[in-house]
């Protein structure tokens, strides 16, 4: 980071998007580093480049600085409705993915056998002709579609266009099967419509905020926690349910400790007294909904009595915050989350907070739900990619059936070789995504990638996914390249620039200009009609009139909002994209696939004596293990830990920070990891944050600090709806780590 010192760092990065949520009314005045974007139109400042954020999804504008050539510093874009020139934690520590020494440098090719981590360093040219080399092999002897591609971040986007023009659409993301993907198959069930990324919720403007197993302030989503800090400061009414007193529940009026994996049963009963009260919204469930009826009558025993004895919430506290929801209604939101893959009945819970919102008449309401504008850049058109003739999907005998991605574990399952599939998949394309660590079930995943007779693997940093690649190719990182227009949904349509601050370092390229070489070297250069990115951006820019020179001036440039309002659900006609067109509180899609239309509590699985759930999170200055060997953020956050209740640790003589080994139902065992004896957290589960325990030595900050949680997730339960991996249906006991 330049000659940027630790202390300067933190000091920094404390001060960014919630100072990790420390003071509300500080945040709500307070923006650090704020640039006059008339100055920088004005005078284009030497040495300050746009960009936005690759750390996480939320892709942050911001603007680079250098300080005598060097790398100084990140900070916010003011201009920009994601950041509001705050930058998180995360966003201001992305000077150390650039200067990170372990990065990977130049292109490798394996010489032994996958997971020996022996390769030599090779020319480009050799590393692609090898790739065109196998993915043609597979193609005539196989078929395109036995190529596949697994990809998480703003480069895959080229690689996709490449693999769809090669014959192939399967392509998949982690973030849809092992994270958001039963959230938004709920919603569009329920309205017609995806809650998105950036989610379309009004945080600033809600009276009531619901946040079930959702941790604001440590997923650190910036422009959330914001408004989350706005909302609190304001006023409102904060009801966090989870089993561990987490930063949001430190804010809240009501912290329910919730039983893990009852959380349908909560709702439900939240449902039940809403509709027995006559609390819910009568004007928009009459206008708006379609199955009310069914509704009531299937809730009508799902009372707080019922819930007491499965939730461990007492009957009381339940009416009461239902009250609470019903008393600052339309504007109170029961948050989608996000991370929702629980239990593999995902996308019913969901579906439950959903008709909650539904309820409450907070969906295209202040407060609640806003309508998103995204702005039209039109792209530069090339010839219509080739029909597939099959995809992941054949693998798997109509299950999933509501699923609108390719799910990451029904590709990894359609490549383990069977008796009774015509193909399998026989090539990977790995792009930003460590899947060793991202796909539960590791021990499968190895399966899978022992039977490939090609891996590759695009990134920055020598992950284990790396060790097993055939070809390992080194991406520059965000700082030292353009990528395409970040052009996301929000309360009005705007788009933003990343440009390059700095020349690439080492022998590392930019993903466009890789999936360009390949796409080319296999005869299919067409499909990327420009040159380089510069003429590709220009191009699209100037179709909305700006260019590449203003973007680079501007960072971020707001469009004209010629849609809908943002609030316009208050009696006017509306037509859901649904099969009724109404708000579905009974779903007829699910009915007519032989679901339940109405969301019904099953009990789960409960952990035996001496064993106590997983369950697991994040930390406001990573993201997964994506930064865990990050120099900046490193030093803010080493090493996760393990939260244990006292009365548990007392059990098991265990000390607050002493080293244990957690073992889980299966005996599968994970690195040591500090203990934290907390009474934050309930007596029968365990927590720790996701993305530590690295064995891949070349990470040489985080290589075997903390412990991985992937390494104890041996089991999972499927989501039938639309394949979410279940994955806190795993159980651990305590083993002493021996000095």
């Amino acid at each position: 980071m330049g000659k940027m010192n630790r202390r300067e760092f933190i000091k920094i990065a404390g001060i960014g998007a919630g100072g990790m949520v420390a003071g509300a009314s500080m945040l709500q005045a307070f923006s650090p580093f704020q640039i006059d974007s008339k100055q920088i139109l004005s005078t284009a400042i030497p040495g300050v480049t746009p960009t936005y954020c690759e750390i996480c999804f939320w892709k942050c504008a911001g603007w680079v600085h250098k300080k005598d050539g060097e790398a100084w510093k990140i900070v916010g874009n003011p201009d920009d409705p994601h950041s509001n020139g705050r930058f998180c934690p995360r966003g201001t520590g992305g000077i150390g993915a650039y200067t990170d020494p372990d990065r990977l440098k130049t292109p490798l090719i394996r010489v032994e056998e996958r997971g020996k981590q022996v390769f030599r360093e090779a020319s480009w040219d050799e590393a692609f002709d090898y790739i065109v080399e196998k993915m043609n092999k597979i193609k005539k002897e196989h078929g395109p579609e036995c190529m596949a591609m697994f990809t998480h971040g703003s480069g895959g986007s080229y690689f996709k266009n490449m693999l769809r023009a090669f014959g192939s659409n399967n392509i998949a993301a982690p973030s849809y099967a092992q994270c958001r993907g039963p959230r938004e198959e709920a919603y569009m069930l329920t309205y017609g419509e995806t809650v998105g990324s950036p989610e379309r919720t009004d945080i600033r403007n809600s009276k009531c905020l619901v946040l079930i197993g959702s941790h604001i302030g440590e997923n650190m989503h910036n422009g959330q926690v914001q408004e989350f800090t706005e909302a609190v400061a304001s006023g409102a009414a904060v009801i966090t349910v989870d089993p561990r007193f987490s930063t949001a529940a430190s804010k809240s009026k009501y912290w329910l400790p919730i039983k893990p994996s009852t959380d349908l049963a909560l709702m439900l009963a939240w449902i039940n007294v809403i509709i027995e009260e006559g609390l819910y919204d009568k004007k928009y469930v009459e206008k708006y909904t379609y199955g009310f009826e069914q509704l009531k009558k299937s809730v009508r025993q799902n009372t707080p009595e019922w819930a007491y004895p499965i939730t461990t919430i007492k009957p009381h506290i339940i009416r009461e915050t239902a009250r609470e929801m019903a008393k600052n209604a339309p504007a109170t939101l029961v948050h989608p989350g996000r991370h929702v893959t629980w239990y593999g009945d995902d996308t019913q819970r969901v579906r439950a907070g959903a008709i909650l919102n539904a309820l409450l008449g907070s969906w295209g309401r202040r407060g609640g739900f806003y309508a998103p504008a995204k702005a039209h850049v039109p792209k530069p058109k090339h010839p219509a990619y080739p029909k597939p003739k099959r995809d992941w999907r054949d693998a798997h005998d109509g299950k999933f059936p509501m699923a609108s991605l390719a799910i990451s574990q029904g590709i990894c399952d359609a490549t383990i070789p069977t008796l009774t599939r015509d193909c399998d998949i026989k090539g990977w394309i790995v792009y930003g995504t460590n899947l060793l660590s991202t796909l539960p079930q590791p021990e499968k995943t190895l399966q899978a990638i022992q039977a490939l007779d090609l891996l590759v693997a695009i990134d920055i940093m020598p992950a284990e996914i790396t060790g097993y690649a055939d070809v390992v190719l080194p991406e520059c990182t965000y700082l030292e390249r353009y990528d395409d227009l970040r052009v996301s949904p929000g309360r009005s349509p705007n788009v933003a620039l990343r440009a390059p601050a700095f020349e690439p370092k080492y022998d590392t390229k930019p993903a466009y200009w890789m999936a360009r070489e390949l796409a080319k070297k296999l005869g299919l250069g067409q499909y990327f009609p420009h040159e380089t990115m510069e003429s590709y951006l220009d191009e699209r820019l100037k179709s909305i009139g700006s260019s590449l020179e203003e973007m680079k001036k501007l960072g971020v440039k707001h469009l004209p909002n010629n849609e809908n309002e943002l609030y316009y659900l208050d009696g006017e006609d509306f037509e859901f994209a649904t099969p009724t067109g109404k708000i579905e509180l009974y779903s007829t899609a699910l009915a007519e696939a032989g679901f339940d239309p109405i969301p019904k509590f099953t009990k789960h699985e409960e952990p035996q004596d001496g064993y106590y759930r997983l369950i697991y999170g994040r930390a406001p200055m990573h993201t997964f293990g994506r930064t865990t060997n990050n120099p900046n953020l490193n030093d803010l956050m080493a090493e996760n830990e393990v939260w244990i209740n006292p009365k548990v640790a007392k059990e098991w003589g265990i000390k607050n920070r002493e080293y244990v080994v957690l073992e889980n139902q299966d005996g599968a065992i994970c690195n040591k990891v500090r203990a934290k004896v907390t009474e934050r957290i309930r007596h029968d589960c365990v927590y720790m944050v996701h993305g530590f325990g690295h064995t891949q030595k070349q990470m040489a900050r985080s290589f075997n600090k903390g412990a991985n949680d992937t390494d104890l997730i041996s089991r999972i339960n499927v989501d039938p709806i639309m394949g979410g991996t279940g994955m806190r249906v795993n159980f651990v006991t305590f083993r002493r780590e021996v000095a």
